[in-house]
């Protein structure tokens, strides 16, 4: 008995901490919105709003893509019809808010890369800085996907120069929900956080079941 219960006390220390990791908080998205505002700062251009709902159509500017690498581009990244038509619908933004997009930064990688190497891979010429460092913009919103959960990885930043809480605004306050990966603004772990804690569950669940019929309890 005794050591059923070390055993359950065992597995539920485990579950906590796995949970605790999965209620982080963690998203690469809102990372990298810190990162491109501390470089933005440190030059002297002002800091940018994290819009959810510009974050939204930037993960819906990947999914644009298909999980295609080889044609990120400037040749063949989507109409700006697209944005109206498509983006701001599958993220429920009210398309009256949409403001103009002042920017673009798009990467795409075989492996997942840490936020702060997802901004040098974006910063690769003077264009891509001066895009960065552009007093234009107002807004940011920027998201990071894997095509069906795995490799490649895109990360897609927007920016804008819209009026903060007046322009990429979600219906009811709240984007639809897009699957796989994730973005900005909307204070979420990225994708794959509550499968994840569900699965250990179950693994905790059945080792439970197994130690206690190993014991004849």
């Amino acid at each position: 008995m005794e050591i059923s219960a070390c055993v359950l006390a065992a597995s539920l220390l485990l579950l906590s901490s796995f949970s605790s990791a999965t209620d982080s908080k963690n998203n690469p998205a809102d990372e990298l919105v810190s990162v491109i505002n501390s470089n933005r700062t440190s030059h002297k251009s002002p800091a940018l709003f994290d819009n959810a709902g510009l974050g939204c159509i930037a993960l819906q500017y990947i999914k644009a893509y298909e999980g295609q690498c080889g044609e990120v581009g400037d040749s063949k990244k989507p109409p700006d019809s697209s944005f109206i038509d498509t983006f701001a619908p599958n993220c429920g933004v009210e398309a009256p808010t949409l403001a103009p997009i002042t920017g673009r930064l798009l990467a795409c990688q075989s492996t997942y890369v840490s936020p702060e190497a997802a901004f040098d891979i974006l910063i690769e010429n003077a264009r891509s800085l001066q895009i960065l460092h552009d007093k234009n913009h107002t807004e940011v919103g920027v998201a990071v996907s894997g095509t069906d959960g795995g490799a490649p990885y895109f990360w897609c930043v927007l920016f804008s120069n819209g009026t903060r809480n007046s322009s990429f605004v979600l219906q009811g306050g709240v984007a639809k929900t897009v699957r796989p990966g994730c973005f900005s603004g909307n204070n979420d772990d990225c994708s794959g956080a509550s499968s994840l804690s569900s699965a250990l569950w179950t693994m905790v669940a059945a080792a439970g079941i197994a130690v206690a019929y190993g014991l004849g309890l």
